[in-house]
């Protein structure tokens, strides 16, 4: 004890000392320590460790007076050990203040450790807004083959949910005109290009080359007879290019005509008679389109022309009212094809009653004014029917004039039509469509094929079949 009077300074941080001391007050160094230091002699060891609380790391047993006993002069027994492993760099604490357990943040398999619904798999961690969310007994696996999707899963295919893409640059949605949101490309119509292969009937349509819209629509249809045999039926209509919404009159009249055919001819109402019916059917569904209350005032009411075809095992009917027209073309290409109908037009009119020939009929820029139509102003409606009995097997081109205009007389539409137009009519009514085309597609073009006489089944008949 006497040596103690004699320091003045703590020896480790030179804080100065009053009388008594045991301990320095600054760095909590032992002073009895100190004392029994030879003179003159080194320092310890532990006058470095009490240094170490300004630093932060507060884990020297030596920084801990108030545990330590006063009689208790000789270091701290090495039984606690100085670092658990732990990271140098964690902050302080603050001095003079005992270090916590260390607490690991996360556990490395946290989910061993909670009680989880049966079913729930632990390789796939639910975060905890998931956890509160979910019901016992509803996990989040991947859904099993044929389950039904969860509203509340993951999203469906982008497709369904944005609707359909620009074929342009396969980015941009589709406004109300038609047109890309983004690069403002016009998509193609649904009219634009039609095709339908019904039993052994087919037709396809085209918008063209010049116009931008398909106007014309067709309708194809089979059905059974009383005798057992089977009926064909087509009808093409060509909307009026001056009428408001001709489009939609064609449509109209298309369908209107395949109903009341397929209606009364398995009946048994004679061919021309249900003809003559489906036409003036026809007319009333394009006049109805007038009544309403979006009718164009500055243009003309909805109007087309219309042309259909009835053929049976021994008989063919065809109807008209327009320049809409049907063709005969017999299998036998050696036996002579025919045109069925005749105009309704300025040409037509002309020629008949003496005034031009058909050569300068065609050329003058009136040829294709038309003088009968499907429409509320069509001043005088007169449907026009007829039946013939061919001779052998054949088709019945029905077309609109985007067709017969590049392939006018029977001899040249014959020389267009493919030979085996009967067997093939769908590869056939492409053919067709894609003449036109070549040959200018200067407006709509619509065919449909109807084979003579039709296959009892309904079917087409086999390649090579006479």
């Amino acid at each position: 004890m006497p040596q103690l009077d004699r320091l003045s300074g703590c020896p480790s941080c030179a804080e100065p000392l009053e009388e008594g001391d045991l301990y320095c007050g600054a760095c909590g160094a032992d002073l009895r320590a100190a004392a029994r230091l030879p003179a003159g002699g080194a320092t310890c060891d532990q006058g470095e460790q009490p240094t170490l609380p300004t630093d932060g790391a507060l884990h020297s047993p030596t920084a801990s007076p108030a545990v330590d006993s006063p009689a208790a002069a000789a270091p701290p027994p090495p039984a606690a050990p100085p670092m658990p492993p732990q990271p140098p760099l964690s902050p302080p604490t603050g001095a003079g203040t005992l270090p916590a357990p260390p607490v690991p943040t996360a556990p490395s398999t946290p989910t061993l450790h909670l009680p989880r619904p049966a079913g729930q798999t632990l390789e796939t961690p639910t975060s905890a807004a998931q956890a509160a969310g979910d019901a016992p007994g509803a996990p989040d696996p991947p859904p099993q083959p044929g389950a039904a999707p969860q509203p509340a899963g993951t999203p469906t295919g982008e497709p369904e949910a944005l609707g359909p893409r620009c074929i342009a640059c396969g980015t941009g949605g589709i406004d109300g005109d038609g047109c890309c949101e983004h690069c403002g490309h016009k998509q193609p119509d649904a009219r634009d290009h039609m095709e339908q292969e019904r039993g052994a009937l087919a037709a396809a349509s085209d918008r063209g080359l010049r116009h931008q819209r398909n106007q014309d629509f067709f309708a194809i249809d089979t059905c059974p007879l009383s005798d057992g045999g089977a009926a064909g039926i087509a009808v093409v209509c060509d909307g009026v290019s001056s009428a408001a919404r001709s489009e939609e009159a064609s449509a109209a009249a298309s369908e209107a005509a395949r109903a009341a055919l397929r209606e009364s001819v398995p009946r048994g109402a004679h061919p021309e008679d249900a003809m003559h019916d489906a036409l003036l059917a026809a007319a009333d569904a394009v006049s109805a389109l007038a009544s309403g209350s979006d009718t164009d005032a500055e243009r003309n009411p909805p109007a087309c022309t219309i042309v259909g075809a009835v053929t049976t095992a021994e008989l063919l009917t065809i109807g008209w009212i327009g320049d809409s027209r049907a063709y005969w073309i017999p299998e036998d290409r050696t036996s002579s094809p025919a045109r069925l109908t005749e105009d309704d037009s300025w040409a037509a009119h002309m020629v008949a009653a003496g005034l031009l020939s058909e050569e300068e009929a065609q050329a003058d820029p009136r040829a294709h004014a038309i003088t009968g139509w499907l429409g509320a102003d069509a001043y005088e409606l007169e449907p026009h029917t007829a039946s013939f009995t061919p001779r052998g097997p054949g088709v019945v081109v029905v077309c609109s004039d985007g067709l017969w205009n590049y392939a006018e007389s029977a001899t040249e539409m014959a020389a267009t039509v493919p030979a085996d137009a009967r067997t093939r009519p769908l590869h056939s009514a492409q053919r067709l469509v894609g003449h036109a085309l070549d040959s200018g597609g200067h407006d709509n073009v619509t065919v449909a094929l109807v084979p003579f006489p039709v296959p009892t089944d309904g079917a087409g008949p086999a390649a090579g079949e006479v």
